[in-house]
């Protein structure tokens, strides 16, 4: 008997498109994600270059948390956009 019509069985395909869609909520769930964060390092990073002061131990407390939003936004996938 010919046994070329057979073929794995991935499994009722109710199941596997269930699968499917869990991945794909799962993948939107963290681009989602991403883009909040974004988001919100975007908006430490404009009010921290709105800030204005004289003191020169609040300045550079200042530019290192700026430095460290941008590392964590440029860890993120962003650019300046100028």
């Amino acid at each position: 008997m010919a046994r070329g019509w057979e073929k794995e069985d991935a499994g009722p395909p109710e199941r596997v498109m269930a699968e499917g869609a869990a991945g794909s909520a799962k993948q939107q769930q963290a681009q989602a994600d991403r883009q909040r964060r974004v988001q919100a390092l975007q908006m430490q990073r404009e009010r921290i270059l709105s800030e204005r002061t004289s003191s020169p131990h609040r300045r550079s407390a200042l530019e290192a948390a700026l430095l460290e939003i941008e590392e964590q936004l440029s860890q993120l996938g962003w650019t300046l956009h100028i």
